[in-house]
Formats: C-alpha cells, structure tokens, sequence
C-alpha cells in the first residue's frame, strides 16, 4: 500500500513524498510538487511491481525437473567432485521418470511412487535396489529442490521433505584373523607387488581404498613416517602413521619415485592411477577369501587397533570418523581390553 507524505519547505509550499514498499523491507521513494503527481507515481509503480512480480511467478511455473536438473549439473555438481559421477547416474534416472513434470505440480505421492519403482528396478547387481540405494536417489533430489527454492526462487515448498529415509540393513563387516591378514598379503605379493603394498597400507593404517591409489609422492613424509590427507570423504585434513612393514615396504618403494607430483601408485599412464580391481579377483580366488573386498582391510584394521588396547576414540582418529557413532559399530573388539581393565582393578580387592 504506497503512502504519501506532505512536507512543509523552507519557501513556505508544500511537497509530497510517495513511498512504495518493495519487500523485505525496502522502499522506492520520490517527491513532487503537486500531490495528484504523487499519487499517480505511487499507483503506477505498484502496478509495475506487481506485474513484474506476476510474470516471474508465470515464469518459474514453468520450469520443469528435467530444465531444473540440468541447471543442477551445470551449476550445482561443478561443486560437488567426489559424488558429482555417482548423482549425475541418479539424476539421469529422475530425469527419466519426472523429467517433463513441472517443479510447481511435484508431488509427494509422485516422487514416493517412484521411489518404489526404484527400488523394483534391478540395477547393476541385476537385483532391485536397496533402501540404502533408494535413499542416496532421493538424497540427491532433495537437494535439487531446496536449491531452487534457496539459490533459484522457483519453488515454494520442498515435496520431499515429506517423505522419511528408509530403514537401512546394517553395513557388511568383513574382519580378517591374524592367519587369514597374513595368508591374503601372501597371496597379494605372489600376484603383483603393488597390490600387495596397497592392501598392507589398508590393513596396517586404515586408509580408504582412494585415499590410498590417488597417493602422491608430497603426501609421504618419510622422516616423521606420516602420510597426510588433505582429500578425504568427510572434509577434513589428517595424519596417518606409519609403522612395520607398511613403513619399510613404502619407503623401498618409493626409492624410485623422485617427482614429488606423481603418483605413489600409477596405472596406464603417469597421469591415472593403480586400479587393482583385477588383480584383487585373482587373489580372491585363489585363496580361502571369497568374499572379501578391499575395503574390508579397513574394517580388520579397526579390528585390530581395538583388539591391541585402543580406544574407540583413538581408533576413530586414526580411521579419520567424523563422528563416534561411526566408530561404535567397531566396539564388541574392544570387550579382550575392557574385560583386562576391569581385571587389573579388580586386583585391589582381596578377601
């Protein structure tokens, strides 16, 4: 609603102030002589405000997921390298569902329903997907759609905010013995050196599988036998120790690695790195170890760590967890320890 104010000037006349609101607490202003002038100002800019304000709401209703997914790609994904491969795979399935349905008439329903056509469609395990796999789809999109109600202003409400994360089954947890560790890195050495080297820095420092092949040579600092990540899964910096083995067989490794840039572990090329994926199945079956993965060399390092007397905070902070809930799912190793330490304190008391 424009208001116009009369001011009394120096001269003795009287000028008039028309003031409309803008929003969010701005204000257009202007003074005239004559107040039919004001008046008439005041009315044609709110009709301009409100027209223009009329046509961008026409403009954003027409905007459709598919238009808006690939806005995301273009702006959003650029921000986002070490999922932008897996969610550019997910919002290519959106697309395809939803693609020509306009963000203003997404519904909730439409976005459950196929969800559980997701979750009926084999994927590449040629089974239907999981609800840990129905939730990073839906993860994704969510996200899209607060963006464009955040950064984009072409939507009010976010129709996935709704909808609750499915209940996901446990993680698999693989956990090697002492005999089985050893028999796999036999095995490893037996079919290619660098698999061995990777699979022993895994099992002995519990680095993840591409905290390990994407190495290169500066992160190594032999003299404090620490390796620093700056590239990590939850963000953060860290150290990881090295000791034994992993230490001895790493630094003979790298004798022959002098460009501080290159990769501790190269494929192809100088420029990609070890893929070890082969050489791992040949290990697999030739050994006892069918099942087990390389990222199970993790788990069998907090195994360990625990097993020898850590605690799950330090064991936390060498596995680099953001949070200790991640940990706990590590604590039934720690019961050998606890069960020594209720011991010991047991021993003050006699009969």
């Amino acid at each position: 609603m424009p208001t116009i104010e009369p001011r009394r000037l120096s001269d003795g006349t009287t000028s008039y102030r028309a003031r409309v609101r803008l929003g969010r607490g701005r204000t257009a202003a202007a003074t005239f002589k004559r107040k039919t002038d004001a008046i008439r100002w005041a009315q044609q800019t709110e009709a301009d405000l409100r027209r223009a304000k009329y046509f961008k709401h026409e403009a954003t209703q027409k905007v459709t997921l598919d238009e808006a997914i690939s806005r995301y790609e273009r702006e959003i994904l650029p921000r986002k390298p070490r999922t932008a491969k897996f969610q550019r795979t997910q919002l290519k399935w959106w697309r395809k569902e939803l693609g020509d349905v306009r963000l203003a008439e997404l519904t909730t329903s439409m976005i459950s329903e196929a969800r559980a056509k997701l979750m009926a469609t084999p994927g590449a395990t040629k089974r239907g997907r999981g609800p840990s796999t129905a939730n990073r789809y839906l993860a994704v999109l969510s996200h899209l759609l607060s963006t464009a109600i955040r950064e984009w202003e072409l939507l009010e409400i976010n129709p996935t905010s709704k909808l609750a994360n499915l209940r996901e089954p446990r993680g698999r947890e693989v956990f090697l013995s002492d005999d089985e560790a050893q028999q796999l890195l036999d095995e490893c050495r037996r079919v290619d050196e660098r698999l061995y080297l990777v699979t022993l820095l895994a099992m002995s420092t519990g680095m993840r599988r591409m905290e390990i092949l994407s190495l290169r040579r500066w992160q190594v600092d032999l003299d404090r036998k620490t390796i620093y990540l700056d590239d990590t899964k939850n963000g953060e910096r860290r150290g990881v120790a090295l000791a034994g083995p992993a230490y001895l067989a790493l630094a003979d490794w790298l004798q022959a690695v002098e460009d501080r840039q290159a990769l501790v572990f190269p494929g192809s090329s100088a420029s990609k790195h070890y893929e070890p994926r082969s050489k791992w199945e040949k290990v697999r079956l030739s050994t006892s170890l069918n099942g087990v993965r390389l990222h199970d060399m993790r788990h069998t390092a907090a195994s360990f760590l625990l097993k020898d007397g850590a605690s799950l905070p330090e064991t936390g902070a060498i596995l680099g967890h953001k949070s200790p809930i991640t940990t706990k799912r590590y604590a039934h190793f720690a019961q050998t320890h606890l069960h020594d330490v209720v011991a010991k304190m047991n021993e003050r008391f006699t009969r």
